[in-house]
C-alpha cells in the first residue's frame, strides 16, 4: 500500500484511478478489523451489484498496526476493480471506523445521496444495493434497515436463526418505529448533514450500541425509519457464537445498551432516571413468566432465558456494568 493522503486519525491509502468522484450518488461503507479473507469476499459481493446507480465503496481498515484487511483489498482499488476509497482509521473502535467512513464519503462525493453499510462478515446478494435504495425512495424513509441472515457452517444449527440474538426485528417491509443495528443499513445524506459529529458516540466504541444510539437520536429528530425485508445480507456466524457464554454475554449486553440508549433518549433528570430504573425492575420481575412462555413455544432453554438476561443487563447497567465485547473484536 502507498499512502496518498493522511490526516491526524485517517490515512487514505488508495483511490480508484478513473473514478468520477463528482458523479457518485451512493457510498457503500465497509469497516474491517482482522478479517482479510472475509472482507475480500464482502467487497467482491459489493463490486458485483446490479444497478445503474453510480456508486463507490469506502473500506475502513481499523487495524492500523497490521492492516491485513487493507492489504488484501488494496490491489482491487489500485487496479480499478473496486471503485472507491480505501482508508485506515487509526483510532481503535467500531464507532471510530464508522465515523471515518461516513465523513470520508461526505467529503469525497459531492453528489452523495445515500450511504449504505455492510460489515466484513456479511455477503450481499447482487440486487442488494438497488433494492435498498428503491425501497427507501418508495417508503420515503430517511434510514432503512435490512435483515442479517445468519449462516451456520455446521449442520444442525439452523434452528439458532430464530434465537432473539440472531433473528431480525421485523419480517415485512414498511415503516418502523425503531432500528437497532448498522450491519445492513441505508442512511440518507440529509440525516448525516443534520446529525452532530462524531456521528457515533465514542463511548460505545468497544461495547457496541453506537449504531443503536445514533438511530435512536435520529428518530428523535424526526427522521423516518423503515425496513426492507427483501434486501438481506448473509452473515457468517462462527461456532463460538453458539456457545452458552457468548449467548449469555450478548443478551446481557443488549440489556445494558437498552438502558444506556433509553437514558439518553429520556434525558438526565432524576425523574427520567427513575422511570428507566423502574422499567428495568419491572422487566426483571416479569422475565420468569416471559421466559416460560418462550420456552413453551420454542422448546429452547436459551430462548427461554433470553428475557431474564436482557432484564438483568438493564439492571446491572444502573450499577455501572459494561460488557466490552468488542475490546478484542477478532474474538467476538
Amino acid at each position: 500500500m502507498q499512502t496518498i493522503t493522511s490526516a491526524s486519525n485517517v490515512t487514505v491509502v488508495a483511490r480508484s484511478p478513473g473514478l468520477r468522484f463528482d458523479e457518485v450518488e451512493i457510498a457503500v461503507t465497509l469497516p474491517t478489523y482482522k478479517r482479510p479473507e472475509q472482507v475480500l469476499a464482502t467487497l467482491q459481493s459489493v463490486i458485483g451489484q446490479r444497478t445503474s446507480r453510480p456508486f463507490a465503496v469506502v473500506v475502513m481498515e481499523n487495524d492500523a498496526e497490521w492492516h491485513a484487511g487493507a492489504d488484501a483489498v488494496a490491489p482491487l482499488f489500485e487496479n480499478g476493480t473496486a471503485q472507491g476509497v480505501l482508508l485506515i482509521a487509526h483510532d481503535r473502535g467500531n464507532c471510530c471506523a464508522y465515523n471515518a467512513g461516513w465523513a470520508t464519503a461526505l467529503a469525497e462525493f459531492p453528489k452523495l445521496g445515500f450511504v449504505l453499510v455492510i460489515d466484513d462478515d456479511e455477503i450481499a446478494g447482487p440486487n442488494w444495493l438497488e433494492t435498498m435504495c428503491a425501497t427507501a425512495e418508495s417508503l420515503g424513509a430517511d434510514i432503512l434497515g435490512g435483515p442479517q441472515v445468519p449462516v451456520f457452517h455446521e449442520p444442525g444449527h439452523e434452528h439458532w436463526a430464530e434465537h432473539p440474538v440472531f433473528a431480525p426485528p421485523y419480517r415485512e417491509t414498511g415503516l418502523v418505529p425503531a432500528l437497532y443495528s448498522s450491519g445492513n443499513l441505508l442512511v440518507a445524506r440529509r440525516v448525516l448533514d443534520a446529525m452532530p459529529r462524531p456521528f457515533l458516540d465514542l463511548s460505545f466504541n468497544f461495547t457496541g450500541g453506537g449504531d443503536s444510539d445514533f438511530l435512536s437520536r435520529a428518530a428523535a429528530r424526526g427522521f423516518i425509519l423503515g425496513w426492507c425485508a427483501d434486501a438481506p445480507v448473509m452473515e457468517t456466524v462462527p461456532a463460538r457464537r453458539l456457545e452458552p457464554d457468548w449467548i449469555r454475554s450478548r443478551s446481557l449486553r443488549e440489556g445494558v445498551l437498552s438502558t444506556w440508549v433509553e437514558k439518553r433518549k429520556r434525558g438526565g433528570s432524576l425523574a427520567a432516571r427513575c422511570r428507566v430504573a423502574a422499567k428495568s425492575l419491572a422487566l426483571l420481575a416479569a422475565s420468569p413468566v416471559r421466559g416460560v412462555i418462550r420456552f413453551a413455544r420454542t422448546g429452547s432453554l436459551s430462548v427461554g432465558l433470553y428475557p431474564f438476561y436482557v432484564a438483568l443487563g438493564r439492571v446491572l447497567a444502573e450499577f455501572g456494568y459494561a460488557n466490552e465485547q468488542y475490546r478484542q473484536a477478532e474474538k467476538n
